[in-house]
């Protein structure tokens, strides 16, 4: 009964806070603000990618986005939600159910010429007192500049011949779509209803969309390197003060306590990926998780992390001694990955292959490695690093990009690194050091410039800033 009661109260409040005319949309009130951050992508950013989307699309084509479904974790409870990067990247839209219709020239539907449509959940102030605002078609077209958009709801009966074009682009529909069943306007809905659409068409094309949008989000605007180097600078602060505060006896998941509220102390919406905190064997297992062992003094602890902000994610990877002092195994690992990592960093240079700075790293990981007699001939040093050195960033931490030549704009990691797991065919003394540094690198016109140098990654610079007298995390992320 008291569940009904406050169920009924809140759309007693809820009419009184929303205001409706005849047609029962929604009035935003004039002082409303849609957004609280303030430094934010504004809305030209957008339209211009999606200018950016038509200028590459064939003549008579349109490209069809959907937004990600909702995932459920268990029972009623679902995942934070989360857009698809495309999606987001080429709307501002952070909110389930719609799809987003981009034609390469203007079309005429009768009441209006345009030449985009977004499909997107309307305003309903029973849903928003329990969910939060959402936009609604009125929000999209002010704030977020798309010329056209329509209830979600309509999009089973708008009236769109597909046939009639060249080229339908379209991505991979999205995989584990659950059906709302009290919500027509879901995106399980409109995908039936694109389906059905879509029937008649034989010029479809699952390939060309992921091409293009690949190629624009490769190169990133200036707006985006501001976002990307706000997140690397949250995640090297995380980094600096994880530095100053590890010590044994502490646990992987406080490590991860700690980097994580530095995260959201400084602003960042999520981790851009699940933290990686692996210390002694758990430094060896490359996307360790599960951040649950407790921390020895002879550990290294492996932090491989991310924030993400507005959408653009970090990947910054340090490894440190537990105790302090690395011992002089771990110094010689580590200062091996080290070097690796610069001739790495070296080969970011515009007009490279995507792979050099991979080939760079390798070179001298093996020489090395033979010269410790860790490994007897140069193609064995596979065994110890088994993963490439680079990746784009950007809106994914494994970000979208053709892997071709460097250029002015792009933005990828560079981390080597050694993994010796325990039986390993050398001596025992190297047995479970693992050891992985990584920087993300702006390729420019000249130098590469590494956004996240803030974080110190020599072996001096972290034992020093590790000895530094310890105030609390709180006091000292509240100081930053």
């Amino acid at each position: 009964m008291k569940k009904i009661l406050f169920y009924f109260t809140c759309i007693i409040i809820s009419h009184s806070v929303f205001s409706q005319n005849d047609d029962s949309s929604i009035i935003i009130d004039k002082e409303e603000k849609p957004f609280y951050d303030e430094d934010l992508l504004p809305a030209d950013f957008f339209t211009c990618r999606r200018k950016a989307l038509r200028d590459s699309m064939p003549a008579n084509s349109v490209a069809i986005i959907f937004s990600n479904p909702v995932r459920n974790r268990s029972n009623d409870v679902d995942y934070e939600y989360h857009q698809n990067p495309d999606f987001y990247y080429l709307t501002g839209f952070t909110e389930p159910n719609a799809i987003l219709i981009v034609f390469k020239e203007e079309h005429n539907f009768g009441d209006f010429t345009t030449d985009e449509i977004i499909f997107v959940p309307e305003r309903d102030p029973k849903e928003e007192v329990w969910t939060g605002k959402r936009l609604g078609t009125n929000g999209v077209e002010k704030y977020l500049k798309i010329k056209k958009a329509l209830p979600n709801t309509k999009f089973r009966d708008f009236e769109i011949v597909f046939k009639k074009f060249d080229k339908v682009l379209l991505e991979r529909l999205p995989e584990g779509v659950a059906n709302d069943e009290k919500n027509p306007g879901d995106l399980f809905s409109m995908l039936q209803s694109l389906n059905m659409k879509l029937e008649k068409a034989k010029n479809t094309d699952l390939h060309k969309l992921d091409y293009y949008l690949a190629s624009m989000r490769q190169v990133k605007q200036p707006e985006e390197i501001e976002m990307l180097k706000k997140a690397i600078d949250i995640t090297c602060d995380a980094q600096i003060t994880l530095m100053k505060h590890l010590k044994p006896g502490m646990t992987e998941y406080q490590t991860e306590a700690i980097v994580e509220y530095v995260f959201k102390h400084h602003g960042a919406e999520y981790p851009g990926f699940p933290s990686i905190q692996g210390s002694g064997e758990n430094s060896c297992i490359l996307h360790y998780t599960s951040n649950r062992k407790p921390l020895y003094s002879n550990n290294l602890l492996v932090s491989d992390i991310g924030a993400e902000y507005h959408g653009y994610t970090a990947d910054v990877t340090r490894t440190l001694p537990v105790d302090g002092k690395f011992s002089p195994e771990e110094k010689a690992i580590y200062n091996i990955v080290l070097e690796a990592q610069q001739a790495g960093i070296d080969a970011c240079k515009k007009g490279n292959k995507f792979w050099d700075p991979h080939k760079a790293a390798q070179a001298v990981i093996a020489k090395r490695l033979l010269e410790l007699g860790i490994i007897k001939h140069s193609y064995e040093v596979n065994k110890y690093f088994i993963h490439g050195t680079s990746h784009y960033l950007g809106l994914d931490v494994h970000d979208a990009g053709l892997y071709n030549s460097l250029q002015p704009g792009n933005v990828i990691t560079v981390e080597p690194g050694i993994y010796i797991p325990a039986g390993s065919d050398c001596d025992p003394k190297w047995w479970n050091i693992g050891v992985r540094i990584e920087d993300d690198i702006l390729i420019t016109e000249d130098q590469p410039e590494v956004l996240s140098s803030k974080a110190p990654r020599k072996v001096e610079e972290i034992e020093n800033l590790m000895q530094q007298a310890q105030q609390s995390v709180i006091e000292e992320v509240e100081q930053q």
